[in-house]
């Protein structure tokens, strides 16, 4: 029986740079009231060292700080909101994080960088998911994996990365052995976080998230679980010995971490002995909360993109070369949940115009505006997306941007089209990969701040692959899984859900616009998609066999039609005035 009174529940969403809390009405999915918090630390949240570029870390007191703050508001500002709203009435909480972010922490499950002796020690903090210093220790764990264990790589696209929990570790290892020796083990902080709020901060306590564990740690049931003792030996001594202190179980989201602690819950301002849901990462929730379904592709664009999918678990699937996991339950469960992603995209468009453009020369909206008068083409430039690596399906951050065509006469607004047009085409090669091994993509929703903002992207992602673009309905889907995770693990007695597919029926939805692809701009990206997949291959395998003689020639006969086919529309308008 489902509760008469109103019930909410509570959605956290920890990001790369704030941390965002959500109240949902769980009869209607109507958002109550929502709240952001900025981490104090670092750099927008994140400590950097200037002497790499690869390496960037967080502060977890962080996490701590800013939860009580946007818990608090979020909970005031629902007061405002809905009337007759009262904390009470909170069922349940759910939370999602970035990851793989990983936290050595003490015998208690403290982290290190809480005592005073590692509290300026970078190699202390969080390693955030964006840290690539362990590109080299990736290269190891894929080269010994690839000749002992090969199964390990297989659910994880072939390629294990430097985004990931073991590589990490075993740098620290390497970097800061008096950290790793301190360390009694490493936990997510997708772990850590519903933890510490239930009182179940100590590592044999814990509830450990099977979307961390399956996506970023090697862990599957056909194995017996993380990989063999003798195995993260072979790598280090060390690392061997800590499997012993990590764990053999793992849990998906509709799974209750623990109940929230009375100090907490009065810190919080919420009542003691509300359920939390295990904790997952932000693109998996950002998925439910988007709607995802089998033959539902979910584009979760931000700073980075995370592209979600499920498909049944008692229904045949290969194994799919370069992506970030296959694993059952990390989404919903009664799935395999399949992740991939690109390691940048709002990222770029961000260095465009902070470090070229320069603010003061040109923003975002200009960019925008400009950009979208043109046709596909009509710049002759091509631009490969890896800015910050390629995550899938090349699964290499040693890989790095490149712009080709540029000529004296190229504007920034051409640029910038490119730039959105390179991340378009990576996501491309995305969606051919899953294709081409049988999952069946027939809607594509997209969410995140660029999804909600900008429609050129938008359009031009749906002239680029052929497919209607649409938007889910909620501008903070992360937020939202999040408090779907609280309904499920609330249950149906207190006004909850038994099952995600409950929820989602109920509390997302899609907008009433969408964007669908124009025939005309479609064709011309067929033909720069070729391109694109000759730089690509060229540049980011080593099987490609040919030369790129034709390929700046190309680029300028598509240039030169377009032009001309602009030119003739722009005359076209000029006669009509007249």
């Amino acid at each position: 029986m489902r509760s008469k009174t109103r019930a909410y529940s509570l959605g956290l969403d920890f990001g790369t740079n704030s941390v965002r809390a959500l109240v949902v009405d769980v009869a209607s999915g109507q958002e109550i009231s929502t709240a952001v918090v900025n981490y104090p630390s670092g750099q927008a949240g994140i400590l950097l060292d200037p002497k790499d570029p690869n390496l960037a870390r967080q502060n977890p007191a962080d996490y701590l700080e800013s939860m009580v703050k946007v818990v608090r508001q979020v909970l005031s500002r629902a007061k405002k909101s809905r009337k007759g709203f009262s904390p009470e009435q909170v069922i349940g909480i759910g939370l999602d994080t970035t990851g793989s972010t990983p936290l050595p922490v003490d015998e208690n499950g403290l982290p290190l960088a809480f005592h005073q002796e590692f509290k300026k020690n970078l190699n202390a903090q969080a390693w955030l998911w964006k840290d690539h210093t362990a590109f080299a220790e990736a290269q190891e764990i894929t080269a010994l994996a690839a000749r002992e264990h090969p199964e390990y790589l297989a659910k994880c696209g072939g390629v294990y990365s430097s985004e990931w929990f073991f590589s990490k570790i075993l740098h620290c290892r390497r970097v800061d052995p008096e950290v790793f020796e301190a360390a009694y083990t490493w936990v997510e902080c997708a772990d850590f976080l519903p933890a510490i709020i239930t009182g179940n901060l100590a590592p044999s306590k814990m509830k450990r998230s099977r979307c961390a564990a399956g996506h970023k740690a090697m862990f599957n049931r056909d194995w017996g679980g993380l990989p063999a003792r003798d195995f993260l030996s072979r790598l280090d001594p060390r690392l061997g010995e800590l499997r012993d202190r990590l764990y053999d179980q793992t849990n998906t989201s509709d799974q209750v971490a623990g109940y929230l602690t009375r100090s907490w819950a009065k810190m919080l301002g919420l009542k003691p002995g509300i359920p939390v849901a295990v904790g997952a990462f932000d693109a998996h929730l950002g998925a439910v909360g988007a709607g995802v379904a089998p033959g539902k592709f979910v584009k979760i664009i931000g700073t980075s993109t995370c592209d979600i999918c499920v498909w049944p678990n008692d229904q045949p699937l290969a194994d799919i070369p370069g992506l970030c996991g296959i694993v059952d339950g990390s989404v919903l469960p009664g799935y395999y949940g399949l992740e991939a992603g690109q390691s940048a995209v709002g990222d770029i468009f961000n260095w465009f115009v902070n470090y070229i453009v320069g603010p003061k020369k040109g923003s975002h909206e200009e960019l925008t505006r400009k950009a979208a008068a043109l046709l596909p083409g009509e710049s002759g430039l091509l631009a490969l997306d890896w800015n910050n690596g390629n995550r899938t399906i090349l699964v290499d951050q040693r890989l790095t941007g490149l712009l080709l065509g540029q000529t004296l006469h190229t504007r920034p607004e051409e640029i910038y089209l490119a730039l959105i047009e390179g991340t378009a085409f990576g996501a491309l090669t995305i969606i051919k990969r899953f294709q081409e091994y049988g999952v069946e993509i027939k809607e594509v929703i997209n969410c995140g701040g660029i999804a909600e903002k900008n429609p050129l992207v938008m359009q031009i992602y749906a002239d680029i692959f052929g497919l209607e673009m649409k938007v889910a309905r909620s501008s903070q889907t992360c937020a939202l899984g999040s408090a779907m995770a609280g309904a499920v693990v609330a249950g149906k007695a207190a006004g909850g859900y038994d099952r995600f597919e409950e929820a989602q029926a109920a509390m997302c939805g899609v907008k009433p616009e969408s964007f669908k692809p124009r025939p005309e701009h479609h064709r011309v990206y067929q033909d720069l998609y070729r391109l694109y997949r000759e730089l690509h291959d060229a540049f980011g395998t080593r099987t490609w066999n040919g030369h790129l003689y034709h390929l700046m020639k190309d680029l300028l006969d598509i240039r030169d039609r377009q032009l001309d086919k602009a030119r003739k529309v722009a005359k076209s308008r000029t006669g009509n005035k007249k």
